[in-house]
Order: structure tokens, then C-alpha cells, then sequence
């Protein structure tokens, strides 16, 4: 507390300006631009702006706050365009604009790591195909494309580091492989794990691309994990497949929830927690400017979790794709195999509805592609069964019914975007999720199995 000449000699001012308000107390002996150094030091600005009092007047930099008329609770406004040179006298001139590399890797490179993951994920189904000396030079060049994906060296390497592990992961996957149906499972098990290891190697060298890697270890340690304890326990084939589909489906519901991690620091004020019974009575010395968080970290956060959905969709297309392809081949009884085609139809659907509350436009489209995917994996699998039969011209005149239907539904809730769509959407989304979820007992042959089991009256 300040009592006498103390609490006369200061004056207690609150400065507002583009990064909100600041509550100082300053020595009436202090000049305009003394304060506005302190305002912009508080406030993260990068120089200090001039001042100006709530009616408009400039106040001088030079001149003392008393002589300025200023008594406690005045209001100041910071003025003029920082980037201004006659923004105030006294003020430093105006900031230099940052300069970018030219040479710096655009948001194009971004794409190509996934065309290359892909063309990694390509090159490990051939190797496991091949024999002799080609699958022992194409593993020796997975193996050497992620040795050099994971090196912390060139521009390139924040970028380069994401696509390592499907390197890794392919070339594991060339190694382990088996034509046993029985047995797939377990090779992607062991894939995704070496992937995990690869991403984890990355994130001890550089934290470039912290996020996408702790996806990587993530996703392929829980696949590894689920894929080797069905093994264990003798679970059947689509049963494994079936539960990765099913968390492929639910996965873009709860990431978003899990994706944006904010620092303590930026929601409570550290300073003001009381921990004693006397900093309980103290009053906080704190000032509201303390608690000003820098756009810069806010930027920071917001982008960091768009890295982390970003890189979770991708793994809901590797696994609901995977999956769905998997599940469709292991199924061989005829209502397992009703249950395994429903089962995908139905995912593939939930996933497309899901993607419609992803406003980052990468994830909403990674997260379509999934969908499409399973429903191309639909396709491949009824094809066969179709050709030559008015099946075919069925189900080609369904696709071109649900073009035209799609405009026309779009056109009746006056939107794509309309509250009419969204109330549907979240319906449809819902019965998809339920109705795929439903369909695991019959996909899984636990149904089949249950009705065997009944003795013949």
C-alpha cells in the first residue's frame, strides 16, 4: 500500500490498444513514451505505439504525465499506424517486413508426403509379392528411403520425416508377409508397429513435426497391439478386422476433442494462485497485462492442432481402407458375408457424414476419401458377382439415381450447409454408426455360430 506523498507522486492509468487493455502505474515524472514502452513490452507489440487520451488528443512523447493533466483513472488510446513514420515523436520508425525463403518448402510438399506414404504403401504390397533378388533390393530400398527419411538434414526433412514410417513400415511389411488369410492380420500388425518405432526415432532427432509423429506411434502401436492380441486369443480373422473398421468409424467423432491440447499458461494467470494462508489475504499484485496472450501463441496452438486431425484423418483412411479390405476377403459363409458387405456399406457411410463437421478442409477431405475408399472396396468385392446379370445394370442405375437425387435433396433443404441438412445429416450419421456397429456380429460369424449351435428340434 502507498500512503502520502507515495500514492501523490503516482497515477494510475489503463492503456488500450490492438492487443487489449493494460493497467499501469507510473510516476507522474514519466513521459507519454515511457508508457507506451511499458504498454508495448507488457502487450508483446514490437515497438511502442503512440498515445492518446479518449478524447483524441496526441499526447507528446517528451512530456511529463502531470504536465499532461493525467490523474488516476484516465483512460489512454494507443494511435496511429504502428507502421506510420509520423506516428508519434520519439517513436522508433517502422518495422522491416518479415522475409520468407524462396527456397522454403510451400504447402504443396505436404501433398507429395502423402503421394509419397501411398507409393511407400505400393511398393511393400509388390516387394511381398516378389521373390529372389527383387524383394531383397526393393526391402533395401525401403529400408534405406526411411534410414534417410529420419535424418534431421536438408530444408526438406520436417517433411520428409512424416513419410519415413510408411517406408518403415512397408518394407516390415514386405518381410512378415504371408497369402494365409489367417495371417494378414498379424503382418499389418507388425508393419504398423515398425512404423511406430520409425516415427518414434524421428521425434527423438527432431521436433519438426511433433504432432503427426505422435500420430504415427499412436495409431501403429494400437494397431500392432489389437492385431497381436487377437492372434493370441484365437479370435477369428474378420472379428480383428471388424473391430479396426468399427474404430476407424468412431475415431473422427473423438479426435477433435483430443487434438487441440491449449498450455495451462494460456487459460489461468500462474501468479494469482493463492498457496499460503497469507498469499490467500495478500492482494495480487498482478496486472491485467500479464495476463495478454501473443497472437503468436495462440497461432501456434490452433495450427498444432491441425496438424494433429490433419494426421489422424490420414490414419482413418489407412485403417477404415485396410480394414474394409481385409474384412471383405476373410468372410466366406453366406450371411458373414452379407454382414461383412452391410457392415462396410455402413462405414463408409458414417465416415462421409462424419466429415461434414470438419471445417479444415484437408481432414474433411481425407476423411471423404475414406469413405469412398470402403465403398470402392464394396464394389471390387460385389463386381464379380454382378457381371453378367441385371445385378449390374442395378447397381449402376442406383449410382446414377443417387447422382440426381443428391442436387435435388440439396435443393430442398436449401443448402448443403442449411440447419435442415445438419438435423439429417446427424441422424443419418447416427443410424450408420449403429447400423455398422450391428452388423459386426453377423460380419464376425458370431451370429453364424450362434445359430449352429442351436440343436434341431
Amino acid at each position: 500500500m502507498t500512503t502520502g506523498s507515495e500514492a501523490l507522486d503516482r497515477v494510475a492509468l489503463t492503456v488500450h490498444g490492438p492487443a487489449g487493455a493494460v493497467d499501469l502505474v507510473v510516476p507522474l515524472g514519466a513521459s507519454a513514451a515511457d508508457v507506451a514502452r511499458e504498454y508495448a513490452a507488457q502487450a508483446g507489440l514490437a515497438r511502442p505505439p503512440a498515445l492518446g487520451t479518449a478524447a483524441g488528443r496526441r499526447l507528446d512523447p517528451d512530456e511529463p504525465l502531470a504536465g499532461a493533466g493525467l490523474r488516476s483513472g484516465a483512460l489512454l488510446v494507443a494511435l496511429g499506424d504502428p507502421g506510420r513514420p509520423d506516428a508519434g515523436k520519439g517513436v522508433p520508425g517502422p518495422v522491416p517486413e518479415r522475409r520468407t525463403d524462396a527456397t522454403a518448402p510451400g504447402p504443396v510438399a505436404g501433398a507429395w508426403v502423402g503421394v509419397a506414404a501411398g507409393l511407400a504403401a505400393l511398393a511393400g504390397w509388390a516387394a511381398a509379392r516378389a521373390d529372389g533378388a527383387l524383394h531383397q533390393a526393393s526391402v533395401g530400398l525401403l529400408v534405406l528411403a526411411a534410414l534417410v527419411g529420419v535424418l534431421p538434414l536438408g530444408r526438406l526433412a520436417a517433411h520428409r520425416v512424416v513419410a519415413a514410417p510408411a517406408f518403415a513400415g512397408a518394407a516390415a511389411f514386405a518381410v512378415v508377409w504371408e497369402p494365409e488369410v489367417v495371417l494378414r492380420p498379424t503382418a499389418v500388425g507388425v508393419a504398423a508397429l515398425v512404423a511406430a518405432l520409425a516415427a518414434a526415432v524421428g521425434r527423438s532427432l527432431s521436433r519438426a513435426q511433433e504432432q503427426v509423429l505422435r500420430v504415427w506411434v499412436v495409431v501403429g502401436a494400437g494397431v500392432f497391439g489389437l492385431t497381436v492380441a487377437g492372434a493370441l486369443v484365437g479370435a477369428p480373422t474378420a472379428l480383428v478386422w471388424g473391430v479396426l473398421l468399427v474404430l476407424g468409424v468412431l475415431a473422427p467423432r473423438f479426435v477433435p476433442g483430443l487434438a487441440v491440447d491449449v498450455p495451462d499458461q494460456l487459460l489461468l494467470d500462474l501468479e494469482r494462485l493463492a498457496v499460503t494462508a497469507w498469499s490467500a489475504r495478500e492482494r495480487p499484485a498482478g496486472r491485467r497485462g500479464r495476463t495478454i496472450v501473443a497472437p503468436e501463441a495462440v497461432a501456434e496452438v490452433a495450427a498444432g492442432g491441425a496438424r494433429t486431425v490433419t494426421a489422424a484423418c490420414a490414419a482413418v483412411v489407412a485403417v477404415a481402407v485396410v480394414a474394409a479390405s481385409g474384412l471383405l476377403g476373410a468372410v466366406e459363409a453366406g450371411v458373414d458375408i452379407v454382414g461383412a458387405r452391410l457392415m462396410v456399406l455402413f462405414s463408409g457411410a458414417a465416415i462421409v457424414l462424419a466429415a461434414r463437421s470438419y471445417r479444415h478442409r484437408a481432414a474433411r477431405a481425407l476423411l471423404r476419401l475414406a469413405g469412398l475408399g470402403c465403398w470402392v472396396a464394396l464394389g471390387v468385392d460385389v463386381a464379380p458377382a454382378l457381371q453378367g446379370s441385371a445385378g449390374m445394370a442395378v447397381a449402376v442405375g442406383a449410382v446414377l439415381v443417387a447422382g440426381l437425387v443428391v442436387p435435388v435433396a440439396v435443393a430442398t433443404g436449401r443448402g448443403w450447409r442449411s440447419a435442415w441438412w445438419a438435423r439429417r445429416a446427424e441422424v443419418a450419421e447416427g443410424l450408420s454408426s449403429a447400423l455398422a456397429l450391428a452388423a459386426l456380429v453377423v460380419a464376425s460369424g458370431f451370429f453364424r455360430h450362434l445359430w449352429e449351435s442351436i440343436p434341431d428340434v
